[in-house]
């Protein structure tokens, strides 16, 4: 085996939604000023007893059905999540107990909103290296225990959910090669610091950064991985407003393929996001079986990464 390749995707939102008419008697805020600004209309909300390793591990389930394995196939487990409550145990040993991984490596990853493709390239290094066979990648976040409810700029923005993908060997590499880095310099632009312990953004900071930086960067990910954006079957960025997916797939030239703009339904679910929006998009048929698609993040570090992947 010389490569790996995803077998599967698999998803989970809790079922309370919060619209922007709720916020509205919440906070000093309207629909209009929210969905010109960021384009969310709907967000999903944990119920205060559902952790971050729940929502995991049913996104796991989802994916572990969809591939037609048990945890008992997986040799590692891999969860992006900035938000986990608890030190240790860590979210990927409570995930692996849950769906009954035998004896798998267990790691978290946290690089908030760029996790998924963060773990994805260390779950696709580790196959490739011969360190692992099947893996369990998830990115989850429950941001809702971390936001400033009387802060109209922030609270509208995030929702909780899970996403997860089944990662396998294969003959042929179906996954590319990552492209990934940071810029030190904006390290603070996204943050959850103590004391306050609540999620807080240089927001015009990073849209003007996104805007401009991140296509170029995009498209370095379609040069190494061989792909010409025009052959891209889906693009698959961080859900995190809008007004940046839109314009960067435009950028990029990827004038064929499925935009994921889950990010109306369910708001900024960071390390959630691309895997969350992915699933849906195979769920309803929307991406062909086998086209590439490209997942692109960026997030607290300020770090961005991206790859393409067949789709499953």
């Amino acid at each position: 085996m010389v490569g790996s390749r995803v077998l599967s995707f698999g998803h989970y939102q809790p079922s309370k939604v919060l619209t922007n008419a709720d916020l509205e008697r919440m906070v000093d805020t309207d629909d209009e000023w929210i969905q010109s600004r960021v384009g969310i209309r709907t967000r999903h909300v944990a119920a205060a007893d559902e952790s971050v390793s729940d929502l995991a591990t049913k996104a796991a389930e989802h994916a572990l059905a969809n591939a037609g394995l048990t945890g008992a196939d997986i040799d590692f487990v891999i969860v992006a999540t900035c938000t986990a409550l608890d030190r240790s145990p860590n979210m990927a040993a409570r995930v692996a107990a849950a769906v009954g991984a035998q004896a798998p490596a267990a790691i978290d990853v946290n690089t908030a909103c760029s996790g998924f493709p963060h773990a994805m390239a260390l779950a696709d290094q580790s196959i490739r290296t011969g360190s692992a066979r099947k893996a369990l990648v998830i990115g989850v976040e429950k941001l809702t225990d971390f936001v400033d409810w009387t802060d109209r700029t922030t609270c509208v923005l995030v929702g909780d959910g899970a996403g997860a993908a089944v990662v396998v060997a294969s003959e042929e590499p179906e996954i590319s090669p990552v492209v990934w880095g940071s810029v030190p310099e904006m390290g603070r632009a996204v943050r959850i610091e103590a004391p306050s312990n609540t999620f807080a953004q240089e927001g015009q900071s990073v849209y003007r950064w996104a805007t401009t930086a991140l296509p170029e960067v995009a498209l370095q990910v379609c040069e190494r991985a061989g792909v010409k954006p025009e052959e891209l079957g889906g693009v698959v960025l961080h859900q995190a407003n809008l007004r940046i997916i839109e314009p960067l797939a435009r950028k990029i030239g990827a004038v064929n393929a499925v935009i994921a703009k889950d990010v109306v339904e369910s708001g900024n679910t960071s390390a959630a996001s691309i895997p969350l929006a992915l699933s849906k998009l195979i769920e309803r048929g929307e991406i062909r079986k086998g086209s590439p698609v490209l997942l692109f993040a960026f997030g607290g570090g300020l770090s961005y990464a991206g790859q393409i992947i067949n789709c499953p």
